[in-house]
């Protein structure tokens, strides 16, 4: 390189300094035969635009300039990254096999301290006093955890006043002690009925009303049937979109449908009528999740599953590449539990877990599994764990023991 650049710039110079004077033409032509004929010679020096017009001019500078270019822009060459470097640099120099191959970040938005927790709530749907209470532990988990955005129950407005102070019924106290212990903003609603439907389509469409919850910018729907393991505020901060929620990931990729387990909804009278007029048109066998796929599956701002939407049925499985979203990370139970926010409960053919059923739980238990000659039952401990912890927890809320519905 730097002999190419020495050699262009002498032509350069040597262009320059060599430039011949232009002349008169009909002196020109005698000046041979003409005695002292640079006398009679006209010499007309040229101006800087003829100069710079010169063809071997312009030549020279597109040689430079290409040059220049060329060493300004692959001077650092060695220094760009390479495949194997960026890959270090995602996993971790060192990392052992149960490190992430491509780990998921979580969503967090800064919060400056001057955001109004206010305009943000989490809500629940009531519809009977099973889920009540569980709506009621969901909400003591937020206030425990020390969750900033508002907390909203939607409840079956037959059920009890929500300026009720001496409630005499187990439904009432439930929603009284949400209310003054939990710091949980009562709204009674109609619930949303339809002849020859079942109680879980009411359940279903009930919590659609959060779209009607307009007094808030944003609210955060999550299913009852779960555990909040932290607080996940941060999604209040995400850029506006009218839903977002993730995958269906146990589904995916045959079937690529969001999961209605867990909403982030932004209320407007818009959307609520839109999902209103889809409700009058869908079949018996539409609920919430087909509601909200035929409406949004195209336009939602989708939330990764890791950690915002984990299956319990997820640690019974033999199978984690759909969860885990690649087949070069290793299962480990106990650091999926760790990053996780919320646990859906959903192990068919086990019941829920405020139904009785210990037999069915222990016959469909994670195997555990035998690794460099040790028997690892690290699954089943926590799997046994969910179940276990939901039942204390809705003993000391709610003081209810595990029922038949």
């Amino acid at each position: 390189m730097p002999p190419l650049l020495g050699n262009t710039w002498s032509s350069f110079r040597a262009s320059l300094t060599g430039y011949a004077p232009l002349q008169n033409s009909d002196n020109a032509a005698t000046a041979s035969t003409a005695p002292d004929s640079s006398l009679n010679t006209l010499t007309v020096r040229p101006s800087i635009g003829q100069v710079l017009m010169s063809k071997r001019v312009r030549y020279t500078a597109s040689v430079v300039c290409a040059g220049v270019i060329f060493f300004l822009a692959f001077r650092n060459y060695d220094r760009l990254p390479t495949l194997n470097s960026l890959r270090q640099q995602t996993t971790g120099s060192g990392a052992g096999a149960s490190a992430p191959y491509c780990p998921n970040p979580e969503v967090s938005p800064s919060d400056d301290g001057k955001t109004d927790w206010s305009r943000f709530a989490y809500t629940q749907y009531v519809t009977n006093k099973a889920y009540l209470c569980n709506s009621v532990m969901i909400f003591e988990t937020l206030h425990r955890l020390k969750s900033r955005a508002d907390r909203v129950m939607m409840y079956p407005q037959d059920m009890m006043d929500p300026a009720e102070t001496n409630p005499e019924s187990e439904e009432a106290r439930l929603l009284v002690k949400a209310r003054d212990q939990y710091n949980v903003k009562l709204v009674p609603v109609a619930v949303q009925r339809r002849s020859g439907a079942d109680a879980t389509w009411a359940e279903s469409f009930t919590k659609l009303l959060a779209f009607n919850q307009t007094q808030y910018q944003r609210v955060l729907n999550v299913d009852s049937d779960s555990t909040i393991l932290q607080t996940m505020d941060e999604l209040f901060l995400l850029p506006p979109c009218p839903v977002a929620m993730p995958r269906a990931y146990w589904l995916f990729p045959d079937n690529k449908i969001l999961s209605s387990q867990l909403m982030l909804i932004q209320p407007s009278k818009v959307e609520f009528d839109r999902v209103m007029k889809t409700m009058e048109n869908s079949t018996r066998n539409d609920y919430d999740m087909e509601i909200v796929n035929e409406l949004y599956i195209d336009q939602a701002m989708v939330l990764p599953h890791r950690p915002y939407d984990l299956l319990t049925g997820e640690f019974r499985g033999d199978s984690h590449e759909k969860y885990l979203g690649t087949d070069r990370e290793e299962w480990d139970p106990v650091a999926v539990f760790n990053e996780a926010k919320f646990l859906h409960f959903s192990d068919w053919p086990v019941p829920k877990p405020w139904l009785s059923n210990e037999a069915m739980r222990e016959q469909h238990q994670p195997a555990c599994e035998v690794k460099d000659g040790k028997e690892d039952c690290t699954a089943r401990t926590l799997w046994n764990g969910f179940y276990e912890d939901f039942a204390e927890r809705r003993k000391n809320v709610c003081n209810f023991k595990k029922s038949r519905r």
